[in-house]
């Protein structure tokens, strides 16, 4: 099996998560550059031209390769994906839908096509429409989440498909990382512990909150609506799930969240902004260089792997 890094010409087999309003072309490139694949997220953008002009930033930071994730329910998901097409960026993740319509022009392009899935029957029709890999996120990812966890979803996506699998969610240590290769990945996507990286673009308030998390701290709001999101617990995510099951209409539940992410990501407020966060998020202790984070998830992953091999009995 080829490892994620042999496949994107990365140093690691390691993908940075596209999330909204966070991943700008400086943050990519600062992930790049620290030996994974950064990605640009489109969420929070507002125009195609925009999105240009992260991607055109994110190229003068960095000569490694990177990607940009395009979330398919996006009013300008059509621009956007004619945009990366036109800047030929290598690499194309996708959330929130199903990208066949694009996939031609994204291949005459050149570029690697990964869409993201909760679900092991949409890998396989996607693998039908000739996408490249699969990214595979459990129910642990921070943000919009499904309904399964990375431990089953893995390995049924795995064997649902022949194309490269990559594991998401839950994983922010070399423990984590090593199981998710021996659920058949030749990879992993990381978002939550790059959160608290120096270079990620988020408000110091949003990070300390993430240091103050401990293992239960953290919520899924809209679950009963059908659109849930992974957030850290403060007082706008416990009142809009106590107000969601006592009935409360659509409409009622989006003052909850209307410009929710912004709130937390730019104006650092920790009581009604949106702090989409995974559940490791009680793993994180410090803020530090993004390259130190992912150096060191590798280093403790290799560790892992072969202490793993070795202290497996024999029966």
């Amino acid at each position: 099996m080829k490892l994620l890094n042999e496949i994107l010409g990365t140093k690691y087999p390691i993908i940075q998560g596209g999330m909204a309003n966070i991943a700008t072309g400086e943050f990519a490139a600062a992930c790049s550059n620290a030996g994974a694949l950064g990605l640009i997220a489109v969420g929070g953008l507002r125009s195609a031209e925009a999105l240009r002009d992260e991607i055109r930033r994110c190229r003068e930071l960095t000569d490694k390769p990177f990607g940009v994730n395009i979330m398919l329910m996006s009013p300008l998901a059509d621009e956007f994906a004619a945009v990366v097409a036109e800047e030929k960026v290598p690499v194309i993740t996708t959330g929130a839908g199903n990208p066949a319509k694009y996939i031609e022009m994204w291949k005459e392009a050149g570029s690697i096509i990964i869409p993201v899935v909760a679900a092991a029957i949409l890998a396989k029709r996607l693998e039908g429409a000739g996408v490249d890999a699969i990214i595979a996120e459990g129910t642990e990812s921070g943000g919009h989440v499904g309904e399964m966890t990375t431990m089953a979803l893995t390995p049924q996506v795995v064997d649902a498909v022949s194309i490269p699998v990559i594991a998401a969610g839950g994983i922010a240590d070399g423990r984590q990382m090593a199981a998710a290769f021996a659920l058949g990945a030749c990879g992993v996507q990381i978002g939550t512990s790059l959160l608290v990286a120096e270079e990620c673009p988020i408000h110091e308030n949003y990070k300390n909150a993430l240091l103050k998390a401990k293992d239960s701290d953290t919520i899924v709001t809209g679950r009963i609506g059908g659109t849930p999101v992974r957030v850290l617990k403060n007082r706008m995510s416990r009142e809009y799930v106590r107000q969601e099951k006592a009935g409360a209409t659509v409409e009622e539940l989006e003052n909850f969240t209307l410009g929710s992410l912004r709130k937390a990501v730019f104006d650092g407020d920790t009581d009604q902004g949106s702090l989409m966060a995974g559940q490791v998020a009680g793993m994180l202790k410090t803020i530090r260089p993004v390259k130190e984070i992912i150096d060191e998830l590798w280093c403790d992953t290799v560790k892992h792997a072969k202490t793993f091999a070795d202290t497996v009995p024999e029966i």
